[in-house]
Protein backbone atom coordinates (compact mmCIF):
# COMPACT_ATOMS: atom_id res chain seq x y z
CA UNK A 1 0.00 0.00 0.00
CA UNK A 2 3.28 2.31 0.59
CA UNK A 3 3.48 4.94 -2.22
CA UNK A 4 -0.40 4.45 -3.84
CA UNK A 5 -1.90 7.94 -3.99
CA UNK A 6 -5.19 7.46 -4.89
CA UNK A 7 -7.73 4.30 -3.31
CA UNK A 8 -11.85 3.70 -3.96
CA UNK A 9 -11.41 7.29 -5.18
CA UNK A 10 -9.86 8.55 -2.51
CA UNK A 11 -6.50 11.05 -2.75
CA UNK A 12 -4.56 9.76 0.21
CA UNK A 13 -1.80 12.49 0.01
CA UNK A 14 -4.49 14.91 0.69
CA UNK A 15 -6.17 13.72 4.08
CA UNK A 16 -6.30 15.84 7.18
CA UNK A 17 -4.31 15.00 10.83
CA UNK A 18 -6.28 15.67 13.73
CA UNK A 19 -4.42 15.76 17.15
CA UNK A 20 -6.47 13.60 19.88
CA UNK A 21 -8.19 16.47 21.61
CA UNK A 22 -9.26 17.90 17.76
CA UNK A 23 -11.07 13.86 17.51
CA UNK A 24 -12.87 14.13 20.82
CA UNK A 25 -14.57 17.13 19.93
CA UNK A 26 -15.02 15.65 16.69
CA UNK A 27 -16.68 12.87 18.34
CA UNK A 28 -18.88 14.74 20.89
CA UNK A 29 -20.22 16.61 18.32
CA UNK A 30 -20.77 13.42 15.55
CA UNK A 31 -22.75 11.40 18.11
CA UNK A 32 -24.89 14.54 19.16
CA UNK A 33 -25.74 14.31 15.49
CA UNK A 34 -23.44 16.94 13.49
CA UNK A 35 -23.07 14.86 10.39
CA UNK A 36 -20.51 17.76 9.72
CA UNK A 37 -18.02 16.28 12.15
CA UNK A 38 -18.93 13.09 11.34
CA UNK A 39 -18.03 13.10 8.05
CA UNK A 40 -14.48 15.12 9.20
CA UNK A 41 -13.52 12.32 11.48
CA UNK A 42 -13.90 9.79 8.72
CA UNK A 43 -12.02 11.57 6.28
CA UNK A 44 -9.31 12.66 8.72
CA UNK A 45 -9.62 8.67 9.97
CA UNK A 46 -8.98 6.88 6.55
CA UNK A 47 -5.33 6.75 7.18
CA UNK A 48 -6.40 4.64 10.40
CA UNK A 49 -8.48 2.12 7.67
CA UNK A 50 -5.43 2.48 4.87
CA UNK A 51 -2.87 0.92 7.43
CA UNK A 52 -5.08 -2.13 8.69
CA UNK A 53 -5.89 -3.25 5.19
CA UNK A 54 -2.43 -3.64 4.76
CA UNK A 55 -2.38 -7.31 6.14
CA UNK A 56 -5.33 -8.30 4.15
CA UNK A 57 -4.05 -7.50 0.83
CA UNK A 58 -2.41 -10.46 0.13
CA UNK A 59 -5.98 -12.68 0.36
CA UNK A 60 -6.40 -11.77 -3.74
CA UNK A 61 -9.45 -9.51 -2.64
CA UNK A 62 -9.70 -6.01 -4.29
CA UNK A 63 -7.89 -3.30 -2.57
CA UNK A 64 -10.41 -1.16 -2.90
CA UNK A 65 -13.20 -3.62 -1.56
CA UNK A 66 -11.42 -3.75 1.61
CA UNK A 67 -10.76 -0.52 2.07
CA UNK A 68 -14.66 0.74 1.79
CA UNK A 69 -15.43 -2.05 3.96
CA UNK A 70 -12.76 -1.14 6.93
CA UNK A 71 -14.43 2.81 6.25
CA UNK A 72 -17.70 1.09 7.69
CA UNK A 73 -15.83 -0.29 10.14
CA UNK A 74 -14.52 3.32 11.02
CA UNK A 75 -17.95 4.84 11.05
CA UNK A 76 -19.70 1.96 13.60
CA UNK A 77 -16.21 2.94 15.27
CA UNK A 78 -17.46 6.87 15.28
CA UNK A 79 -20.81 5.73 16.31
CA UNK A 80 -20.11 3.52 19.12
CA UNK A 81 -16.84 5.29 20.65
CA UNK A 82 -17.62 5.84 24.72
CA UNK A 83 -15.96 8.95 25.19
CA UNK A 84 -16.08 8.07 29.10
CA UNK A 85 -13.33 5.70 28.74
CA UNK A 86 -10.04 7.42 28.78
CA UNK A 87 -8.49 5.58 25.28
CA UNK A 88 -7.25 7.21 22.16
CA UNK A 89 -10.06 6.56 19.49
CA UNK A 90 -7.48 4.51 17.39
CA UNK A 91 -7.17 1.97 20.17
CA UNK A 92 -10.86 1.51 19.72
CA UNK A 93 -11.27 1.84 15.82
CA UNK A 94 -8.41 -0.34 14.79
CA UNK A 95 -9.91 -3.53 16.62
CA UNK A 96 -13.56 -2.58 15.07
CA UNK A 97 -11.88 -1.80 11.42
CA UNK A 98 -10.33 -5.55 11.68
CA UNK A 99 -13.67 -7.12 12.59
CA UNK A 100 -15.42 -5.32 9.95
CA UNK A 101 -13.08 -6.59 7.21
CA UNK A 102 -12.93 -9.85 8.71
CA UNK A 103 -16.71 -10.35 8.67
CA UNK A 104 -16.93 -9.47 4.61
CA UNK A 105 -14.19 -12.04 3.74
CA UNK A 106 -15.52 -15.04 6.01
CA UNK A 107 -19.10 -14.14 4.31
CA UNK A 108 -17.56 -13.71 1.09
CA UNK A 109 -15.40 -16.78 1.16
CA UNK A 110 -15.76 -19.34 -2.02
CA UNK A 111 -15.82 -22.25 0.27
CA UNK A 112 -18.68 -21.91 2.87
CA UNK A 113 -17.35 -23.56 6.52
CA UNK A 114 -19.33 -23.22 9.79
CA UNK A 115 -19.21 -19.87 11.45
CA UNK A 116 -17.32 -21.77 14.67
CA UNK A 117 -14.74 -23.10 12.38
CA UNK A 118 -13.97 -19.96 11.26
CA UNK A 119 -13.60 -17.99 14.24
CA UNK A 120 -11.81 -20.87 15.45
CA UNK A 121 -9.28 -19.82 12.51
CA UNK A 122 -9.28 -16.08 13.32
CA UNK A 123 -8.34 -16.84 17.49
CA UNK A 124 -5.39 -18.85 15.78
CA UNK A 125 -4.01 -16.37 13.32
CA UNK A 126 -4.59 -13.86 15.92
CA UNK A 127 -2.23 -16.00 18.69
CA UNK A 128 -0.08 -16.54 15.75
CA UNK A 129 0.63 -12.82 15.93
CA UNK A 130 0.54 -12.35 19.33
CA UNK A 131 3.62 -15.19 19.70
CA UNK A 132 5.25 -14.25 17.08
CA UNK A 133 5.40 -10.54 18.08
CA UNK A 134 6.68 -11.69 21.80
CA UNK A 135 9.31 -14.38 20.17
CA UNK A 136 9.98 -12.85 16.99
CA UNK A 137 9.81 -16.18 14.89
CA UNK A 138 6.98 -18.24 13.28
CA UNK A 139 5.85 -20.40 16.15
CA UNK A 140 5.04 -23.90 15.65
CA UNK A 141 1.49 -25.54 15.09
CA UNK A 142 1.91 -27.35 18.68
CA UNK A 143 2.73 -23.92 20.75
CA UNK A 144 -0.26 -22.50 19.19
CA UNK A 145 -2.86 -25.30 20.05
CA UNK A 146 -1.05 -25.10 23.85
CA UNK A 147 -1.75 -21.30 23.65
CA UNK A 148 -5.44 -21.77 23.23
CA UNK A 149 -5.96 -25.20 24.73
CA UNK A 150 -6.80 -26.79 21.84
CA UNK A 151 -5.93 -29.71 19.61
CA UNK A 152 -2.95 -29.48 17.10
CA UNK A 153 -5.61 -31.30 14.91
CA UNK A 154 -8.48 -28.64 15.60
CA UNK A 155 -5.99 -25.73 14.42
CA UNK A 156 -4.46 -27.22 11.16
CA UNK A 157 -8.27 -27.70 10.22
CA UNK A 158 -10.10 -24.44 11.45
CA UNK A 159 -6.43 -23.13 9.18
CA UNK A 160 -6.83 -24.68 6.14
CA UNK A 161 -10.78 -24.21 6.21
CA UNK A 162 -9.76 -20.32 5.81
CA UNK A 163 -6.92 -20.91 2.92
CA UNK A 164 -8.50 -19.51 -0.21
CA UNK A 165 -8.42 -21.92 -2.86
CA UNK A 166 -6.11 -21.49 -5.83
CA UNK A 167 -7.01 -22.50 -9.43
CA UNK A 168 -4.87 -25.66 -11.25
CA UNK A 169 -4.61 -22.82 -14.33
CA UNK A 170 -2.90 -20.40 -12.20
CA UNK A 171 0.60 -19.60 -13.01
CA UNK A 172 2.73 -20.92 -10.68
CA UNK A 173 6.41 -19.82 -12.40
CA UNK A 174 6.62 -17.81 -16.11
CA UNK A 175 10.38 -18.09 -18.04
CA UNK A 176 9.42 -15.57 -20.54
CA UNK A 177 6.30 -16.23 -22.57
CA UNK A 178 6.36 -19.88 -21.16
CA UNK A 179 4.08 -20.47 -17.99
CA UNK A 180 3.88 -23.42 -16.08
CA UNK A 181 0.67 -23.98 -14.03
CA UNK A 182 -0.52 -25.89 -11.25
CA UNK A 183 -2.16 -28.45 -13.33
CA UNK A 184 1.22 -29.12 -15.43
CA UNK A 185 2.57 -30.32 -12.21
CA UNK A 186 0.10 -32.77 -10.98
CA UNK A 187 -0.03 -36.26 -12.77
CA UNK A 188 -2.28 -39.19 -12.75
CA UNK A 189 -0.05 -42.50 -12.19
CA UNK A 190 -2.63 -45.01 -11.91
CA UNK A 191 -4.76 -44.14 -15.34
CA UNK A 192 -2.74 -42.82 -17.73
CA UNK A 193 -2.27 -44.12 -21.39
CA UNK A 194 -0.10 -46.39 -21.33
CA UNK A 195 -1.00 -47.64 -18.05
CA UNK A 196 -4.45 -48.18 -19.73
CA UNK A 197 -2.90 -49.83 -22.86
CA UNK A 198 -0.70 -52.43 -20.52
CA UNK A 199 -4.12 -53.66 -19.04
CA UNK A 200 -5.43 -54.11 -22.84
CA UNK A 201 -2.04 -56.25 -23.78
CA UNK A 202 -1.84 -57.81 -21.04
CA UNK A 203 -5.13 -59.18 -21.04
CA UNK A 204 -5.14 -60.20 -24.87
CA UNK A 205 -2.13 -61.98 -23.90
CA UNK A 206 -3.81 -64.05 -20.84
CA UNK A 207 -7.09 -65.02 -23.57
CA UNK A 208 -3.81 -66.52 -25.62
CA UNK A 209 -2.85 -68.94 -23.09
CA UNK A 210 -4.42 -72.44 -22.09
CA UNK A 211 -6.86 -73.22 -19.44
CA UNK A 212 -4.80 -74.73 -18.01
CA UNK A 213 -2.07 -71.96 -17.81
CA UNK A 214 -5.17 -69.39 -17.02
CA UNK A 215 -6.54 -71.66 -13.57
CA UNK A 216 -2.34 -71.94 -12.56
CA UNK A 217 -1.36 -68.39 -13.11
CA UNK A 218 -4.82 -67.33 -10.97
CA UNK A 219 -4.32 -69.91 -8.48
CA UNK A 220 -0.95 -68.62 -7.61
CA UNK A 221 -1.22 -64.77 -7.96
CA UNK A 222 -4.45 -63.68 -7.02
CA UNK A 223 -5.33 -66.58 -4.78
CA UNK A 224 -1.77 -66.75 -3.48
CA UNK A 225 -1.39 -70.31 -3.15
CA UNK A 226 2.21 -71.82 -3.45
CA UNK A 227 2.99 -74.40 -6.27
CA UNK A 228 2.57 -77.19 -4.10
CA UNK A 229 -0.91 -76.38 -3.33
CA UNK A 230 -1.77 -75.65 -7.06
CA UNK A 231 0.15 -78.96 -8.01
CA UNK A 232 -2.04 -80.85 -5.41
CA UNK A 233 -5.00 -79.47 -6.77
CA UNK A 234 -4.64 -79.73 -10.71
CA UNK A 235 -3.08 -83.41 -9.39
CA UNK A 236 0.09 -82.78 -11.64
CA UNK A 237 3.76 -82.10 -9.99
CA UNK A 238 5.07 -79.12 -8.66
CA UNK A 239 7.91 -79.30 -11.34
CA UNK A 240 5.13 -78.99 -13.95
CA UNK A 241 3.36 -76.44 -12.36
CA UNK A 242 6.55 -74.38 -12.06
CA UNK A 243 7.53 -75.45 -15.98
CA UNK A 244 3.77 -74.08 -16.94
CA UNK A 245 3.69 -71.51 -14.88
CA UNK A 246 6.85 -70.24 -16.04
CA UNK A 247 5.87 -70.51 -19.71
CA UNK A 248 2.80 -68.79 -19.38
CA UNK A 249 4.49 -65.58 -17.67
CA UNK A 250 7.00 -65.69 -20.59
CA UNK A 251 4.31 -65.52 -23.11
CA UNK A 252 2.29 -62.51 -21.53
CA UNK A 253 6.18 -60.82 -21.38
CA UNK A 254 6.90 -61.56 -24.82
CA UNK A 255 3.36 -59.84 -25.89
CA UNK A 256 3.61 -56.88 -24.18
Amino acid sequence: MQGRVEIAGVNTSKLPVLKNEETLELLRRAQSGDMEARNKLIESNLRLVLSVIARFTSRGESADDIFQVGCIGLMKAIDNFDLSMNVMFSTYGVPMIIGEIRRYLRDNSPIRVSRSLRDTAYKVLSMKEQLQSQSQREPTVEEIAAALNLKREDVVMAMEAITDPVSLYEPVYTDGDDSLCGMDQIGDTKNTDESWLQKIAIGEAIDRLSDREKKILNMRFYQGKTQVQVAKEIGISQAQVSRLEKNAVNHIKESI
